[in-house]
């Protein structure tokens, strides 16, 4: 790679010093790596170069791959190896800025287009479908899905082929221009579907990016928001990049037009975090005021996630984006240090690192910085502010965002009631103010500063930061943090030359030690650390590169994972332990006389080292051999082991005094840790140096150790001088080693160290200077400054050293010269520039400093202020520019004085007068030119005449008034009185104000003055300053002194002088306070009075008595307050005032606790007596409900064992024949959307006689039927309806309309269900949109119930949404009621039927033996036997059947038994009525008779003819025929009352329990059906709508369980399933007699108490319809409950899945109902309430917008005077009927008036 390879050789090249802008960095850090080239801590790997310019990229980690892409081309690279597997060109295409996408149909560009580039502005990845989102700049931004594993195939066909719903928001995602910016990610939303967070610049019109071609058309943004949450379902192509909430303009944030200028936004990064989506982006919105400068912004959105936030799972819709946006500032640096702009983000922990900007710089060399901000304090910032909004007045800390158009208002609107939730606090909520932004910037220190950076990552290792920053030249800079953010080391590698680093840079997901960066045109992999450069453990270590440490057992430097034992303990040294953890070893004993006789050497190895317990472990000498080790101590931090020596044949021989032996530790063949200790020989360690004669005795590192000192000196001859020194003590550097010689000392410098010439084979040079500081920085260009340079190997001796600063010459100091490590120089002139400072040696290179020295041109603007009095003493403050250059500076006054200076201001001294010049003097430089000195004017001194009062008392502080002229000359005032002084204030050129100082005896005073810090004397200025002792100062005439006298302080009292004063709260108080007489002649003004904390209000009536007043109400904690008056610095307490009443009050309190706890006593004594006596009641009702159970066991075992086996059958023969009679759809839903028609319309069938038997003719109703106007109808009728029917799909038309015929007073409930129930067929095949609607006619009613009792919601049918929402349970439900419920309920009924039928039943009244209610019970004790009768059919060719009837049953119920037994569940409309049919008995005698419920044979009882029976008739097992017949009997159902003689009622009470417990199977089937949530079909519906309800609870803050219980009570189970249990013929096509309905009441009783919170309190009196279930009800009861909670763990349904449900329903029942005639009946009410509608529209500012009212009177003007010719029939207005053309038959439809299905369930139907 040519890339790769400049890279490296630049590396090489490069000179190791600092960065002169970068981070300062201390000498000692320096030390550790300046040998080291600064870009082998990293290593470019891997490179791919582009053709063109590259834009964006992408990694996957599962598949190992990256997506780059370039202008016009996406390329797929291996991740690995970076070669491209495919590409895809994508431009250049023909666009026009000003035309629509080509992908939107029927949209023709009428501008011409030319070839455009095609810039990528948004590549992201979406790894669950393995697609890639690619974003362009062309076609308006338009975004595709492509495959992840081939880039060069489509993943989804968008727009899809055909489709019609495409539109301009779909299609215009990112900005359509490569100068503005878009970012975006991809998340999981609600039920796991992907979504994408897009955020775009504004590009319309207005912008430097629209087109300048006058032209006002913006078709790309102007309508497009700036941030926005789009679907990314790629199995929902239809719906793809559309706004993913409905409505959809709750899920974007669009800045109003008319904002849009001061809100140009520039966005930077999108990311993740938590359950947050953060958004970092700069407004860049000009003007030129201080305030629309570029200004970094950090945005938050609250995210939906595939999973719940909290336990009732996430709203329905998701939750909006406005709602939860809040947008803070990011500050980096201060007001001097100020960097304003964001160009890059990174999120790393708990910090956000970001690389800023100087506003409005730009450049490789732009000053840029490193700054880190905590994300606990942005979450604090946002919950902080989020509150203040909602709870405090006119907070200034944070602010509503206007200018957005989805805005909630201007300003925060404090709502004290509403507690908010933590999930409200950090997400928001629609009832609260939105979005946010906070006016108080996050403010946070620069960590690093550098010019161009543009780039960061920032990776955690091993609990150290390291941050990695990519500059716009082409470096990518590396630096590791200390725990406090401050700057620990750094490197610099340049990975491609003028090619800036793009702004995002990523980790490899599989391997952090790899970097993926890009240039303009190169994607390289970088390596992010090279730890085998560090050759030894302390360079590893001291580099402070987290990611290298010490691999002990390798004894090499690298990267963790690659030690092989790195996870052992002690194996692997971070630089979290440091270097002092790097093995060591000492040995014992360190130096080995030839003469001893040694065999063993002890080893201690100290440091982090594994246990060696197992390894091979030598100790190796370096000459090939080794000896083996023994271990004595095999863990811990040290250990011990010994090594046998070698002979002393195999060692070296000794050179001169000593040898020194290398030993290192191996283990397993591994050199871990090394050392040495010495041989020495005594006698050969002194010489004597031939040229200076002196015994020179040469001492090494470990000699002063030897036993042979002593020896060496007494070999010596006597009296001869002898020097002792060590060549390598002292001598860091070459130059200090070599330094030495002009001592005399033999010393030189070889193998990197300072050794004895004799031990140096050869002599190196030394290496070039290093200059490791300079001071100061900068100088004047005329030179004279005083250049302190400080490093090594700055030369042996200052001749051979010459010093440049830019060219010129710096004179070297010989007297200031420290050899090689300091030198002083003075500077030459030169120009104003900026340059390295140069040291050159003899016989050397040179070296350069990496600070730079800068030639400056300083000068004097002005002096502060410019004159002063004659005495001085003035402070001026000199300002000016570069005053603070060069090594010293003086200021000079008149040529003559110098000024003494201190924090830039010169103190000026006394002179006669007049103007005098000062000159500012930088390193000795005169002032040759006026650009360092100023004038300045000595004026008059100023004039003390008298100072007022001259008494003082004393604790002083009484104002004393200084008159006088001249005071503005004046800057200082102090007095000194007695020795003390107090500083005073000047308030005009003539009044200074002071404070007497206390004395603490009364005397005679003498008052002294200093201006400006020199005494005050009247005629002339005096030398003496404040706080210097003058002898002769009181015998000068000019001192001017000002007389003073000190008194007794003065005495106050009350009237009386007693001290201790009462008060009542809530009565003014009033002192009097007299003065004690004396001299002060103290003013009104100097006096106050405070009581307590109260200041008081004084009135004077005289010099001695004043008044104080107090007119509030005093209150305290304490009983006392003082009363203290107060003069000066008197603090004097006269009197205290208690405060009466407490003792009143405590008594009243004790009182009254004391009543209130008897009466509390009371009050529980009472409640437990009669809780007592309520629980043995009910423990008694129990025991005799359960010994009447017990009695009739016996009775329910034997009917339920019977009814079992009839109910079997039953099913069987269910099985067999058609099934359960359900009606169809369309049946269901006029029964159910119109009860009260579908009683009134005809539903008997009629039969067709024809030669097939009997055929009915189906029913009909009007809204089943086609529409068809009449012949005289004329043709715009039907285009009115139609054009009504486009008003009705209009939101804002709908609502308006529906809300104004709810204001109407003469608009019935009636009326409005009726509306409700036309509303639903006109939209039934728009149920999502009829959805929506209903939705928000909800809110509407919720926030109305909300303000009042939101218990009470729902609870009665008196609006329309409320018949909406039962009408769109019943379209909901109707599969899940058929495919789950429908079984079980009609097993019931079939049931319910049996067990009435097995007993007697009264003919006349209806009531049976067997029944659940108790007004049905057949309060008489008849017997009656069943039998069987054999039956047939004539004509039918059918055996005859066995039909089981009792004895006493009547004719006509023997002919209801027998049809139902021919026609086993047929539907009820397709049987024969009984009053249809004759019953003929075949005695067996060959006769016949026909059987009558009355003839001639009848029995006369009381003067009545009682009705025939089976018993009457004496039939046994005869045969009849059944012949049908056109002619009906005559009514017999007469009332009458039977005359039996009546016994006690009660008794026959038991068969209520008998049936109960007969059917109880039956009905725990039924509420197991409905109360349960099948796995395969769930009820989605009810999902649904429970979501909506907590979604609306939670807005509006409501948190009590109970109401939300109630809701979803009130909105299923007694809105739709009790309407369906007391109602099965709106299911079944099946005849519910009365005794049924008053039997399925108890049952939806039983049904109701189950769903209710309230504890059922039940008594002797109850009623039996709550009294016969109330111990099954707590069951029931929890069955509910948890039916609720399993919806509530049910996985949140998206808006998507729910309109796709609809949608289906919809589809599967299309063209069922006669909608042109609903909507004939709906424009009824229309027409009715014309002028109130028309005004309701024109009221509504969208529907006013949209001109509705005009759209509505058009319909109006079409269908007028046409309209009662259209239909000759009515549905709901009384006064126009509706007639069935068919049939001629008059229906007029009437709703049910629908109060609530649980309100009258005792009630006959």
């Amino acid at each position: 790679c040519p890339a790769a390879r400049r890279t490296r050789r630049a590396s090489r090249g490069s000179r190791p010093r600092a960065d002169r802008a970068g981070g300062s960095m201390s000498p000692s850090l320096l030390l550790i790596f300046i040998f080291l080239p600064l870009s082998a801590a990293l290593r470019v790997e891997r490179a791919f170069a582009s053709e063109t310019r590259t834009n964006n990229f992408a990694v996957d980690g599962a598949a190992r791959r990256v997506y780059v892409a370039a202008v016009n081309a996406l390329h797929q690279l291996n991740g690995t190896t970076l070669r491209a597997e495919t590409h895809r060109r994508t431009g250049p295409v023909n666009d026009s800025r000003l035309c629509h996408a080509p992908q939107l149909p029927h949209a023709p560009c009428e501008h011409p287009t030319e070839p455009t580039d095609n810039h990528n502005q948004l590549l992201a990845l979406d790894p669950a479908q393995r697609v890639l989102v690619a974003c362009g700049s062309v076609h308006q931004g338009f975004c595709e899905l492509l495959r992840a594993d081939d880039v060069t195939r489509a993943a989804v066909d968008f727009p899809p082929p055909g489709a019609r719903a495409v539109f301009p928001s779909m299609l215009n995602v990112a900005a359509n221009d490569p100068r503005a910016s878009t970012v975006g990610l991809v998340f999981r939303g609600p039920g796991g579907r992907s979504r994408l967070l897009v955020a775009a610049t504004y590009t319309g019109s207005g912008t430097r990016f629209f087109p300048n071609n006058r032209s006002k058309e913006d078709l790309r943004f102007e309508n497009t928001p700036e941030i926005a949450i789009r679907s990314l379902d790629a199995a929902d192509a239809a719906r793809l990049f559309t706004y993913d909430i409905n409505p959809s303009e709750d899920n974007v944030l669009k800045i109003k037009q008319e904002d849009k200028p001061r809100n140009r936004l520039s966005f930077v990064r999108a990311f993740p975090r938590g359950g947050y989506a953060y958004l970092a982006m700069n407004n860049e919105a000009g003007g030129g005021r201080k305030e629309s400068r570029p200004h970094s912004l950090l945005a938050r959105i609250c995210l939906d996630g595939p999973a719940p936030r909290r336990g009732s799972g996430p709203p329905a819709e998701g939750r909006k984006l406005t709602e939860s946006y809040v947008q803070l500032g990011l500050q980096c640096g201060d007001a001097g240090n100020l960097y304003g702009r964001l160009v890059a983000a990174y999120p790393a922990r708990q910090l956000l690192f970001g690389v800023f900007s100087r506003a409005g710089s730009g450049g490789p060399g732009s000053g840029s910085a490193l700054c880190a901000f905590r994300f606990a304090d942005v979450e604090e910032a946002i919950r902080r502010g989020r509150a203040d909004c909602s709870t405090v007045p006119g907070s200034a800390e944070v602010q509503v965002l206007d200018s957005v158009i989805q805005g909630s208002g201007a300003v925060c609107v404090p709502k004290p009631n509403i507690v908010l939730q933590s999930d409200q606090l950090n997400c928001g909520a629609a009832h609260l103010q939105h979005p946010l932004a906070l006016r108080r910037p996050l403010k946070a220190t620069p960590i690093y500063e550098y010019p161009g950076l543009n780039s960061v990552a920032v990776d955690d290792v091993h609990n150290h930061t390291m941050v990695f920053l990519g500059t716009s030249s082409g470096k990518l800079r590396k630096i590791s943090l200390w725990r406090n953010l401050t700057l620990a080391n750094h490197w610099t590698l340049k990975v491609a030359a003028g090619e800036s680093v793009h702004h995002i840079m990523t980790f490899d997901p599989n391997d952090r030690n790899y970097l993926y960066l890009m240039t303009s045109h190169h994607l390289l992999l970088v390596r992010v650390a090279v730890c085998s450069q560090y050759s030894s453990c302390s360079a590893c270590l001291n580099s402070v590169d987290a990611y290298c440490g010490w691999c002990t057992l390798e004894s090499r430097c690298s990267l963790k994972g690659e030690c092989s034992r790195g996870n052992t303990p002690r194996a692997w040294i971070g630089i979290e332990e440091g270097a002092g953890q790097c093995p060591s070893m000492t040995l014992t004993p360190p130096e080995i006389s030839v003469s001893a006789d040694v065999k063993d050497m002890g080893i201690l190895i100290d440091g982090s080292v594994p246990d060696l317990r197992g390894a091979l472990v030598e100790c190796d000498y370096g000459t090939g051999r080794s000896t083996r080790a023994t271990v004595h101590l095999e863990s811990g931090p040290a250990q011990i082991q010994t090594c046998p020596l070698l002979p002393r044949d195999q060692y070296p021989s000794i050179p001169q005094d000593h040898i020194i032996v290398p030993v290192a530790i191996r283990v397993d063949g591994v050199s871990v840790v090394s050392g040495s200790f010495v041989i020495y020989d005594c006698e050969r360690t002194g010489e004597i140096n031939q040229k200076t004669g002196t015994h020179v005795i040469f001492l090494s590192s470990s000699s002063s150790v030897w036993g042979c000192r002593g020896t060496v000196f007494n070999s010596l001859p006597p009296l001869s001088p002898v020097e002792v020194y060590r060549c390598d003590s002292g001598s860091s550097d070459c130059s200090e080693c070599w330094g030495r010689e002009h001592q005399g000392h033999l010393c030189a410098w070889c193998d990197s160290t300072c050794r004895p010439r004799g031990h140096c084979q050869q002599h190196t040079h030394c290496p070039a200077p290093e200059i490791y500081k300079i001071h100061p920085r900068n100088g004047p260009a005329e030179g004279g400054t005083l250049l302190t340079i400080e490093g090594r190997n700055m030369g042996r001796r200052p001749a051979e050293v010459q010093v440049s600063v830019s060219g010129s010459p710096c004179r070297v100091i010989e007297d200031q010269y420290t050899v090689s490590v300091r030198l002083v120089c003075v500077t030459g002139r030169a120009e104003p520039l900026e340059n390295v400072v140069t040291v050159r040696v003899e016989n050397s290179s040179s070296g350069h400093s990496s600070e730079i020295f800068t030639y400056l041109v300083s000068l004097l603007t002005s002096l502060h202020p410019g004159k002063g009095p004659r005495s001085g003493g003035t402070r001026v403050t000199i300002t000016g520019q570069h005053l603070d250059s060069g090594s010293g500076i003086r200021v000079r006054v008149n040529d003559t004085q110098d000024c003494s200076i201190h924090r830039w201001a010169c103190r000026a001294g006394p002179l006669p007068g007049g103007s005098v010049s000062v000159c500012v003097e930088i390193d000795g430089n005169s002032c040759e030119n006026n650009s360092l000195s100023s004038s300045y004017s000595y004026e008059q001194d100023p004039n003390i005449s008298h100072i007022q009062p001259r008494k003082s008392y004393l604790s002083g502080g009484r104002p004393i008034t200084v008159s006088g002229q001249g005071f503005d000359l004046v800057q200082s005032v102090f007095m000194e009185v007695v020795g003390i002084g107090r500083e005073c204030s000047v308030k005009t050129p003539f009044f200074i104000l002071c404070h007497s100082p206390p004395s603490d005896q009364s005397r005679e005073a003498v008052a002294q003055f200093y201006l400006n810090g020199v005494v005050y004397r009247g005629d002339g200025p005096a030398s003496s300053e404040l706080g210097l002792e003058d002898e002769e100062e009181e015998e000068e005439p000019y001192v001017q002194h000002f007389q003073m006298e000190y008194v007794e302080d003065p005495q106050f009292y009350t009237a009386n002088r007693e001290r201790l004063i009462k008060h009542h709260p809530g009565e003014p108080l009033t002192l009097i306070i007299t003065k004690a007489p004396g001299s002060l002649d103290l003013e009104q003004e100097e006096y106050s009075v405070m009581i307590g904390s109260y200041p008081c209000d004084i009135s004077f009536h005289n010099t001695q008595l004043f008044h104080c007043t107090i007119n509030g109400t005093l209150s305290s904690s304490e009983r006392e307050l003082p009363v203290t008056v107060c003069v000066g610095n008197l603090r004097r307490v006269i009197a205290r005032v208690q405060l009466g009443g407490r003792e009143l009050a405590i008594i009243v309190s004790i009182v009254v606790c004391s009543v209130l706890l008897l009466l509390c006593t009371v009050a529980l004594v009472v409640y437990c007596t009669k809780s007592r006596r309520a629980e043995r009641y009910w423990q008694k009702t129990l025991l005799q409900m359960e010994e009447m159970e017990s009695q009739i066991r016996e009775e329910i075992r034997k009917g339920f064992a019977e009814l079992q086996t009839d109910m079997t059958d039953l099913t069987k023969e269910l099985n067999r024949s058609q099934g359960i009679p359900f009606l169809e759809y369309k049946q269901f839903v006029t029964r159910t959307f119109f009860p009260k028609v579908s009683q009134s319309v005809c539903y008997c069938t009629v039969y067709d006689n024809d030669t097939n038997g009997l055929h009915p003719v189906p029913e009909t109703h009007p809204l089943l039927q086609d529409w068809q106007a009449s012949n005289t109808t004329r043709p715009n009728i039907e285009e009115g309806i139609t054009l009504f029917s486009t008003l009705l799909n209009n939101k804002h038309f709908l609502i308006t309309f529906v809300h104004a015929l709810e204001q109407q007073r003469d608009f019935a409930v009636r009326d409005r269900c009726n509306l409700a129930s036309l509303l639903t067929i006109a939209l039934h095949g728009k149920l999502e949109y009829y959805t929506s609607i209903m939705k928000e006619l909800l809110v509407d009613l919720i926030d109305a119930s909300a303000s009042k009792n939101p218990k009470l919601m729902l609870r009665r049918t008196e609006s329309v949404v409320e018949k909406m929402l039962t009408n769109w349970m019943s379209i909901c439900m109707y599969s899940y009621l058929k495919e789950t419920v429908g079984e079980p309920f009609f097993l019931l009924l079939c049931a319910i039927k049996q067990q009435i039928n097995k007993g007697s039943i009264d003919a006349i009244t209806g009531k049976a033996r067997y029944t659940l209610n108790e007004e049905w019970l057949l309060r008489e004790n008849i017997e009656a036997k069943p039998q069987n009768v054999s039956v047939s059919f004539q004509g039918c060719g059918m055996d005859s059947v066995s039909v089981r009837v009792m004895n006493t049953d009547t004719i006509c119920q023997v002919k209801e038994k027998i049809l139902e037994t021919f026609y086993k569940n047929l539907p009820f409309s397709q049987l024969p009525h009984a009053e249809d049919v004759d019953l003929e008995w075949f005695p067996g005698d060959g006769s016949s008779r026909i059987l009558h419920d009355l003839d001639n044979t009848s029995i006369m009882e009381d003067g009545r003819k009682k009705l025939n029976t089976v018993v009457h008739y004496q039939v046994s097992r005869a045969h009849t025929l059944v012949l049908p017949h056109d002619d009906l009997m005559e009514t017999k159902r007469s009332q009458r009352q039977s005359h039996r003689k009546k016994v006690l009622p009660e008794i026959y009470l038991t068969r209520l329990l008998s049936t109960k417990g007969t059917l109880q199977k039956f009905l725990d089937d039924l509420f197991q059906a409905i109360l349960s949530m099948p796995a395969e079909r769930p009820p989605l519906a009810v999902k649904y709508f429970f979501d909506f309800l907590e979604e609306q609870a939670d807005k509006r803050g409501i948190s009590d369980p109970d109401t939300l219980h109630i809701w979803k009570t009130n909105s299923l189970p007694l809105r739709f399933w009790v309407n369906i249990l007391k109602n099965p013929q709106f299911v079944f096509d099946i005849d519910k007699t009365d005794h049924m309905d008053a039997c399925l009441s108890v049952i939806a009783q039983a049904f109701i108490d189950a769903c209710s919170l309230s504890d059922l309190q039940l008594g002797k009196d109850s009623p039996t319809n709550k009294l016969l279930y109330a111990k099954e009800i707590p069951e029931y009861k929890k069955r509910v409950q948890c039916y609720y909670r399993q919806i509530q763990e049910m996985a949140p349904l998206s808006e998507q899945e729910m309109n796709a449900h609809l949608a289906e329903e919809s589809r599967r029942y299309r063209n069922e109902f006669n909608t042109n005639l609903a909507l004939t009946e709906i424009y009824k009410y229309a027409k009715r309430y014309r002028n109130q509608v028309a005004s309701a529209l024109e009221g509504n500012p969208a529907a006013r917008r949209t001109q509705l009212h005009h759209k509505f009177e058009q319909v109006i003007a079409l269908v007028e005077d046409n309209i009662y010719e259209c239909s000759q029939t009515s549905i709901s207005a009384p006064k126009t009927p509706l007639m069935n053309t068919h049939t001629h038959t008059q229906f007029t439809l009437h709703p049910e008036e629908h109060t609530h299905p649980g309100v009258a369930v005792g009630r006959r139907r």
